[in-house]
């Protein structure tokens, strides 16, 4: 009888999704016992759901935690860990796929230029930093990580930066990373560091368009704001 219910439980949230075509109606807890049934399949996921987000306080925090801290944490599954843990990965490679096959013209402008920032870098825990390498119309040939780092800081190779941007034949480059810290001013480090990478590039006839700092909804553009003599033009 216990199976009929939770049978019929699914079913219906399951409906409920299909009938809405979205999860703006659903609570938290409701999204993530949506999720856990495709990991869990003889459980009711309600009273699961409730206590990892009790545990994490909110699916951000549990969804960009790894998979083997949810397991000693929580006490679950190493499946179910990785489902909950490769969500934000997969909407990232969904929403970058996305671009790079609708925006196939040229990143001429701050706009279409956040939108690649915003779809790689939005959500992430830790500092990432990426090239976007451009042809001499501006259109994107290659999308590079230079470096991971940590909450505050990431590291730049100099020598990484221009041996990606020779090695896609870039005529433009735009850099961007993000800030998990919740300030999106650069610091003067960003400041030096972009200085020496458009300095860098010059010398090998590549001229980086702008450095982009991503921060939860909101952003920075050192080619908005004159820093560093970056620019669209």
């Amino acid at each position: 009888m216990t199976k009929n219910l939770h049978t019929n439980h699914r079913k219906r949230v399951r409906a409920r999704f299909i009938k809405d075509s979205n999860l703006d109606s659903f609570e938290p807890h409701q999204v993530l016992e949506l999720l856990l049934f495709y990991a869990v399949p003889r459980r009711d996921t309600n009273e699961l759901a409730h206590r990892l987000l009790n545990e994490y306080g909110s699916l951000y925090t549990l969804m960009n935690a790894k998979p083997e801290d949810i397991c000693k944490r929580c006490k679950v599954s190493e499946p179910t860990a990785v489902l909950i843990s490769m969500i934000p990965h997969v909407c990232r490679k969904f929403l970058s796929s996305a671009l790079d096959k609708e925006n196939n013209t040229c990143i001429n402008s701050f706009n279409v230029a956040y939108s690649y920032f915003e779809a790689i870098l939005a959500g992430q825990p830790f500092e990432s930093f990426y090239m976007l390498c451009l042809d001499l119309n501006k259109r994107l040939k290659k999308t590079v990580k230079i470096s991971d780092g940590t909450t505050s800081s990431s590291p730049v190779y100099m020598e990484k930066v221009v041996g990606d941007a020779l090695l896609y034949n870039s005529s433009f480059v735009i850099i961007g990373h993000n800030h998990p810290n919740g300030n999106k001013k650069p610091s003067s480090a960003d400041v030096q560091v972009t200085s020496q990478i458009s300095n860098a590039l010059l010398h090998v006839n590549i001229k980086v368009l702008d450095h982009i700092i991503i921060c939860g909804d909101d952003c920075f553009s050192f080619a908005k704001k004159g820093l560093c003599n970056l620019g669209y033009q």
